[in-house]
């Protein structure tokens, strides 16, 4: 049996022992979940601008960045949000809802080992390398911006 045989036995193997996925279910609920979270937001954007209607768009949109934010590390700490991330897969990783809860894991997670080198050190350990690429390319698209401005 030469080498190409072999191969391709084991990919039949590897194929038949997989476990098989329902894509299309995964995809559906993804999809159900974001949409949800969304439509969550756009709900506490309503609510708010109509209670104070003089507020301009900006300040709404920052008061639903807090309290999406505020709920999902609630939902975090109570053991909610893996329930809602079990389901619904990657639709709950849209980035505010999805980054809340990094952070939120990381601070229950090591809230044992105190305060400072606990929860400060380790808070952001996952979400620190998406912070630390976002700032780095943010600067390297704006000098490559300024330098095609001065032409």
């Amino acid at each position: 049996m030469n080498k190409q045989q072999r191969n391709s036995e084991y990919l039949m193997y590897v194929e038949n022992q997989s476990p098989k996925s329902a894509w299309f279910t995964s995809l559906l609920r993804a999809f159900i979940m974001g949409g949800t979270i969304c439509c969550f937001g756009q709900m506490i954007g309503d609510v708010i601008k109509s209670f104070f209607p003089t507020m301009d768009i900006l300040t709404v949109g920052a008061w639903v960045n807090i309290s999406v934010i505020t709920l999902t590390i609630l939902l975090t700490a109570f053991g909610v949000f893996d329930l809602l991330a079990k389901y619904g897969g990657a639709g709950t990783f849209i980035p505010i809802s999805g980054f809340a809860n990094s952070i939120a894991s990381c601070a229950i997670e090591y809230k044992k080992e105190g305060l400072v080198f606990g929860v400060g050190a380790k808070m952001f350990y996952v979400a620190g390398p998406v912070l630390v690429n976002g700032v780095a390319y943010s600067m390297i698209v704006g000098i490559i911006y300024f330098i095609i401005s001065l032409f």
